[in-house]
């Protein structure tokens, strides 16, 4: 139930968010699957990320909700209660990993060097975060990586844009990018979901 090749074949993008106000979870969420996307990531970096969490995994059934920013055994066992249905770590040590490899759910774990993608690899998951993708060498270092481990798939999350997306999408060893601009925080703030709808749109259109 780790491996997560399923959750790298939903969208070309799978977003990175952020939010503030739980009030905002479900209507974003709604946004998301209107613009075509039907995947979250939703990172635990506020006070109130499990309360919105657990809104869009009750609420928006027709989008896949995972828990990002995953640092502890803790985070991972809470959000997995909350409703999380895949986990993503931006780096991963042995504890962190085996605690997520514990819970039935697809793991992404984060790797920026190909020592932590051997250590991952010997957990048995070839699917793995890349971050953060643009200063750890984006898609060259991705494209000199795929060389030695050509069956690892990477989801790239760090400095990416709509403009440099394809740039990712275009390796063989890339299945998906993960990326922030889809919700940007002046969009969210002023609850501009049309907005947030067509970033989604642009999105869902890239080719991988």
């Amino acid at each position: 139930m780790a491996d997560a090749s399923g959750v790298l074949r939903v969208s070309p993008v799978i977003p990175v968010v952020t939010i503030d106000d739980p009030q905002d979870a479900v209507p974003l969420a709604r946004a998301l699957v209107a613009g075509g996307v039907e995947i979250i990531e939703l990172t635990l970096r506020t006070d109130s990320a499990l309360t919105s969490l657990k809104l869009i995994a009750e609420e928006v059934p027709d989008i896949l909700v995972g828990a990002g920013t995953i640092l502890t055994p803790a985070q991972a066992d809470a959000a997995v209660q909350a409703g999380a249905k895949f986990l993503v770590s931006p780096g991963v040590t042995p504890a962190l990993l085996t605690a997520m490899l514990s819970l039935d759910v697809p793991v992404l774990p984060g790797v920026a060097t190909v020592g932590e993608v051997l250590a991952v690899l010997e957990q048995g998951l070839d699917c793995m975060k890349f971050f953060p993708a643009g200063p750890a060498g984006g898609p060259k270092y991705l494209a000199a990586i795929g060389a030695p481990v050509p069956h690892v798939q990477f989801c790239p999350t760090g400095g990416i844009s709509l403009a440099s997306a394809p740039d990712y999408l275009e390796l063989p060893n890339v299945a998906c990018v993960g990326g922030s601009w889809l919700t940007p925080a002046d969009a969210v703030a002023a609850k501009d979901w049309d907005r947030v709808t067509a970033l989604a749109g642009g999105a869902a259109a890239l080719a991988r």
